[in-house]
């Protein structure tokens, strides 16, 4: 069973410096019937205005992932770390017991486009952690290469979480497939063109969750970069 989430039915934030779409209930917006998926919380599709961002503020008990698509974000946090990520790289801040942080814009001409995404930890109470690491993205052309997983996946970032995250990229009329194992569901986003998914045509910004299905084609229909998350 595939479930399409369009891009225009999401939620949206809209105020001077921060143009935010949001899949699943988030701040000021709520809808019952999208409260996130599995363990799968909050996709917030963020445009930051330059020389803007968040201020400091707090989390806990949260694995907090953050994709950069285009543009670069400054992150600082109360355990000391901070850096500026950018395309190719991926972050992941367990907020556990509680973590303070800010995100920033630091060009003063740029916007910056990202994807932040929110998965419950398997536990409660974890110490609050931070990885940054950049990753191959040609190697992600037209298959699916693991950014974060669970301890021991073969991934980029480590969550708390039996939770998957993989992205492909596909040129026009390419395609990718993957196959889900028994019993999981998958989350899937479109973050940049146009593919279609077992015959679904997903368009970017589109969502679709995923169960009872083994088998995913994706083909695209214009150059895409595809986000799959595979659940528990």
């Amino acid at each position: 069973m595939i479930n399409v989430r369009k891009a225009s039915e999401r939620g949206h934030t809209h105020i001077d410096w921060l143009n935010s779409y949001h899949s699943f209930s988030f701040g000021d917006y709520y809808d019952q019937h999208h409260m996130g998926f599995r363990s799968l919380r909050v996709i917030n599709d963020d445009r930051v205005a330059p020389g803007s961002g968040f201020a400091t503020h707090g989390h806990r008990d949260m694995e907090i992932v953050t994709y950069v698509l285009d543009g670069a974000l400054e992150h600082r946090d109360s355990l000391g770390n901070g850096s500026v990520i950018r395309p190719g790289e991926i972050q992941r801040m367990s907020a556990g017991t509680g973590i303070q942080h800010s995100e920033y814009n630091p060009s003063p001409r740029d916007t910056v486009h990202l994807l932040q995404i929110w998965l419950q930890p398997a536990a409660l109470g974890l110490a609050p952690g931070y990885e940054q690491r950049a990753f191959d993205r040609a190697r992600a052309a037209g298959r699916f290469l693991m950014l974060a997983g669970p301890p021991g996946a073969a991934a980029s970032v480590t969550i708390h979480q039996d939770a998957r995250l993989l992205v492909t990229s596909l040129d026009a009329r390419a395609s990718a497939r993957f196959e889900l194992a028994a019993g999981r569901y998958a989350w899937i986003q479109i973050a940049r063109g146009d593919a279609v998914l077992n015959g679904h045509v997903l368009g970017e910004g589109d969502g679709a969750s995923v169960s009872e299905e083994r088998e995913l084609t994706f083909e695209a229909k214009s150059r895409a970069e595809i986000l799959l998350f595979d659940l528990a």
